[in-house]
């Protein structure tokens, strides 16, 4: 009887048959749980909608949004988003420039949490205008009003940044499951399937001369995404950096962004693994490997935030500027410690239990502190936000900042915009690729193709 070879990586796949059922599977009938999640998101997507009708109809003014704290909530959820954003292309396209092969099961999961964390990050700058319908102006295009964007602007590289970040990454995703959703397209029955993904396809058939082309350009289009990972967020940086206001003018900004940015897009992304490897037996795929080295990227990147945090504080010390001294002091010990101590709580306190093996190989551990991760992410772009701009220079017009029912509500309804199509896409589209898996399976497998069966 023939020996079945079995990869080091997922041990627990014999064939590609098996590949090929696992995942394919997931596309099926979804059960009740499912459309009760569904219809749970959908509600809090739908709060979210009416807090921001009743902005638009009553006023900006229904935001917490008040002099001198100009940017809040939805400033520091968008800088959030675009963080969330970073994990996808690097785990996609730098670790698989770096022929990684641990990546080829969580990849697709995580670049789909890409283009979707993106498209959550693009609405809040259109939320905070206040007026949405002339957020065209942005826009460098002709016009009749000769007036033109200002391009010194940090608000307009934004647009530039995340729009070039979105197009690529969509791009990106869509290039790689062009095989995978070919061999969905041969496995199912259903109709409105079939025609789906039969134009997704693009009419593919696995030749040789089809995969040259493929493996050439997903090359290509890795290699144009792997810088995005330091500009994107760079920019983002920049939105800050450029001012002068107290705790912002700093050069660290852009790779202490960049390492926080990769810091909690990898939390996200076992916090969306998690329960998708539960729900639908995944676990010969995500094996405990893969969430092992996830584990340590982010116990790698995790020094790096606490190496920013404390050469910011140092060099407030250092630079003898009042404004600048105080600025860090009044995170610390002002009106919003208790945001910056859980900041500092959840970003360099929790991931010191990664150096623990045991941790680092526990799936509900490692659950249980990414979701603390991504609390603590949110709550440092709050505190460089809100901290800074509440006490600038003048004392006479300091003042506090609270979030209104509206902020929140829209806060809410963005992590609803995000599940809703993370959902919708586990569910029309294989989350796990099956082509590049089936490349870190050795050779030969002990299986029989069904006759008129195509290479996936």
């Amino acid at each position: 009887m023939a020996t079945v070879l079995r990869s080091e990586t997922h041990p627990g796949i014999a064939s590609y048959q098996e590949v090929n059922r696992d995942i394919l599977k997931i596309l099926g009938r979804p059960g009740r749980g499912y459309f009760l999640l569904l219809a749970f998101v959908l509600a809090v997507l739908g709060l979210g909608i009416f807090a921001w009708m009743v902005q638009i109809v009553l006023g900006i003014g229904m935001a917490g949004l008040r002099n001198p704290v100009g940017w809040g909530v939805y400033i520091t959820n968008f800088v959030f988003w675009v963080g969330i954003a970073h994990s996808g292309t690097l785990i996609s396209a730098i670790l698989y420039l770096f022929r990684a092969r641990w990546r080829q099961s969580i990849y697709r999961a995580s670049e789909a949490m890409t283009v979707f964390a993106v498209m959550t990050a693009g609405l809040f700058p259109i939320i905070h205008l206040g007026r949405p319908w002339i957020f065209y102006y942005l826009l460098p295009y002709p016009n009749q009003r000769q007036l033109w964007p200002n391009f010194r602007s940090p608000l307009l590289w934004d647009v530039f940044a995340v729009g070039t970040y979105f197009t690529v990454s969509a791009t990106f995703f869509y290039v790689g499951m062009i095989p995978d959703i070919a061999a969905a397209r041969d496995a199912t029955s259903v109709r409105w399937r079939k025609a789906l993904y039969s134009v997704l396809s693009l009419g593919w058939r696995g030749t040789d001369r089809e995969w040259k082309h493929f493996t050439r350009a997903y090359l290509y289009l890795a290699a144009l995404a792997t810088p995005l990972v330091l500009s994107v967020h760079s920019v983002v940086s920049w939105d800050f950096a450029v001012s002068i206001v107290p705790g912002w003018h700093t050069t660290i900004f852009a790779p202490y962004f960049v390492a926080g940015a990769i810091f909690s897009g990898l939390a996200m992304v076992i916090t969306l693994l998690v329960p998708m490897r539960k729900v639908f037996r995944l676990e010969e795929y995500f094996t405990v490997h893969h969430f092992e080295s996830m584990a340590k990227l982010i116990l790698l990147t995790s020094f790096i935030v606490v190496y920013a945090y404390v050469t910011e504080y140092f060099m407030a010390w250092y630079s003898v500027e009042v404004p600048e001294r105080f600025a860090f002091y009044n995170r610390a010990f002002g009106d919003y410690w208790w945001a910056t101590w859980i900041m500092l709580t959840c970003n360099t306190v929790v991931p010191q239990l990664l150096w623990l093996k045991r941790v680092r190989t526990s799936i509900a551990a490692l659950f249980v502190i990414s979701i603390f991760i991504n609390i603590g992410m949110w709550f440092e772009r709050f505190v460089i936000i809100v901290t800074s701009l509440a006490a600038e220079y003048e004392p006479w017009q300091w003042g506090n900042y609270q979030p209104s029912w509206v902020e929140m509500s829209i806060l809410a309804g963005s992590f609803a915009w995000f599940l809703m199509w993370f959902l919708l896409f586990m569910r029309v589209l294989p989350p796990v690729s099956v082509a590049e898996l089936k490349e870190v399976l050795p050779a030969p497998l002990r299986f029989r193709r069904p006759a008129g069966e195509r290479r996936p």
